[in-house]
C-alpha cells in the first residue's frame, strides 16, 4: 500500500503553521503545568482534511479458524466463558478489542443441551448464523429459532440468552456488537439476570410470525421500542427477495444487487447503532469501487469471490470474514463459475447517518476500477 506523505495542503494559512522556538517550547511547558496545551501544537492531527481509519482491512478465513473455535468446546464452558467466543481482533485495533472501527465480532459454538445465561448490556449485538441446527434466542421472553443464514438481533437493553436443543447439532454464529462503541462513550452497562435463564413468556417464533410477512404488519398490536419488532430474518426469505429484485433491477454499481435489513414498522435500521445489508453478485459480476463514512464488516454467506480494498486484493469463499474500515476504496468481484455470490454484512451507518457524518465517494479513475497493489 502507498505510504502516506505528508499533505501540502498543511503549508497553507488556515492550518496550523507555527514554528517551534525556544519561547515558544517555554510557553508549552507553563501550559502543560495547568493541564492545557496549545491548539495549534494539534490541530493538523486531530482535525483532518478527510476521515482517517484507525483500521487494517483484514480477513479472517473459515478454513483456519473454525478448527480453532471448534477446539473451544472442550476448552471452556458457557458457564465459566459467560459466552463461548472467539473473538476477531483488528491488528490496529487490539487495544478496544475491535475487529473493524468501534464494532466488534466474534464467532460463537455451542453443544447440542447447552445454553448460556441470561443477561444484558447497553451494547446492540446481532447475529449471523454460520451451521448448526435446534439453535435458538430468547429476547425478552420472545423465543425465536433459527438456522443457516438467518439474520437474528438482540437490540441494546434486551435480556437475551442462546442455546442449542438436545437433540441439535453443534451450532456456530458470528457475533456483531457495538461494544467499542458504547465503551468509547462511557455508556456501557451489563447484568445478570436474577434468575440466570429466562423463561419464554410469548409463543414460539411470535416474531417472525407477526412481523415477518413482506408488507404486513398486525393491525392491532402496538409496538413502541426504538429497535425492530421483526427479530429474527430467515436466508429462504431473503434470498428470494434478493432474486426477485434481481429480475427487475441492475442493482448497484458498486453493491450489486443489495438490499437493506429494516425495521417492518419504521422502514428504518434493525437498531439505533448498527446496520445490515445483504448483497448478491450475479455470476461474472464486477463491482466498481467507492468509500464511504462507516465501517463495514463482511460475511460471505454464498460462493467466492475477491474484494480490492484500498488497492490490496482479499480473495474469499463461503464463511470468510473481512472487513472494509471506513473511507477506504472497496470493489466487490464474484469468483463463482455460474453461481451467485452473497455477501451479509453490517456496518455503523446508523450513528453516522444520525450524527450527520455520513458520505460516500464514488472511485473515478480506471473505469472505477482501483490498481491492485498487493495480494492478501
Amino acid at each position: 500500500m502507498t505510504e502516506t506523505l505528508p499533505d501540502e495542503r498543511d503549508s497553507q494559512v488556515g492550518r496550523a503553521i507555527v514554528e517551534d522556538n525556544a519561547e515558544l517550547e517555554s510557553y508549552y511547558g507553563d501550559l502543560a503545568s495547568l493541564d492545557t496545551a496549545a491548539l495549534w501544537t494539534v490541530a493538523n492531527d486531530i482535525e483532518p482534511w478527510e476521515p482517517t481509519p484507525s483500521s487494517a482491512p483484514t480477513i479472517w478465513r473459515n478454513k483456519a479458524l473454525r478448527p480453532q473455535v471448534m477446539r473451544s468446546l472442550d476448552l471452556v464452558s458457557p458457564e465459566k466463558a459467560g459466552r463461548r467466543v472467539v473473538y476477531l481482533r483488528n491488528p490496529k485495533r487490539k487495544d478496544v478489542s475491535a475487529c473493524c472501527g468501534w464494532l466488534f465480532s466474534g464467532i460463537q459454538v455451542m453443544w447440542p443441551g447447552e445454553k448460556t445465561s441470561a443477561h444484558k448490556h447497553a451494547a446492540s449485538a446481532l447475529r449471523f448464523i454460520m451451521e448448526g441446527s435446534g439453535g435458538y434466542t430468547v429476547v425478552d421472553g420472545h423465543k425465536i429459532t433459527f438456522s443457516a443464514r438467518d439474520f437474528v438481533i438482540t437490540p441494546n437493553g434486551t435480556w437475551h440468552d442462546h442455546g442449542v436443543l438436545e437433540d441439535g447439532e453443534i451450532s456456530m454464529w458470528q457475533d456483531g456488537l457495538d461494544i467499542p462503541l458504547t465503551n468509547a462513550l462511557e455508556a456501557n452497562f451489563y447484568a445478570v439476570h436474577p434468575d440466570l435463564y429466562q423463561k419464554p413468556n410469548y409463543p414460539e417464533n411470535d416474531s417472525p410470525g407477526s412481523y415477518g410477512a413482506p408488507g404486513l404488519l398486525p393491525a392491532n398490536e402496538t409496538w413502541d421500542h426504538a429497535y425492530s419488532p421483526l427479530m429474527k430474518f430467515g436466508w429462504n426469505e431473503t434470498y428470494e427477495g434478493l432474486q426477485n429484485y434481481a429480475k427487475v433491477s441492475d442493482g448497484s454499481p458498486y453493491d450489486g444487487i443489495i438490499m437493506r435489513y429494516t425495521n417492518p414498522q419504521t422502514g428504518g435500521h434493525v437498531m439505533q447503532t448498527m446496520g445490515a445489508h445483504m448483497q448478491m453478485l450475479r455470476p461474472g459480476e464486477a463491482t466498481k469501487a467507492h468509500r464511504h463514512t462507516g465501517n463495514v464488516i463482511y460475511h460471505v454467506a454464498k460462493g467466492n469471490g475477491h474484494s480490492v480494498i484500498n488497492g490490496i486484493k482479499f480473495e474469499w469463499a463461503e464463511k470468510d470474514i473481512f472487513c472494509v474500515p471506513a473511507w477506504m476504496w472497496h470493489e466487490h468481484a464474484n469468483g463463482a463459475d455460474g453461481e451467485e455470490a452473497c455477501l451479509f454484512s453490517f456496518n455503523d451507518f446508523p450513528v453516522m447517518e444520525k450524527l450527520g457524518f455520513y458520505r460516500e465517494e464514488a472511485f473515478a479513475e480506471n473505469d472505477g476500477h482501483q490498481t491492485v497493489e498487493a495480494a492478501g
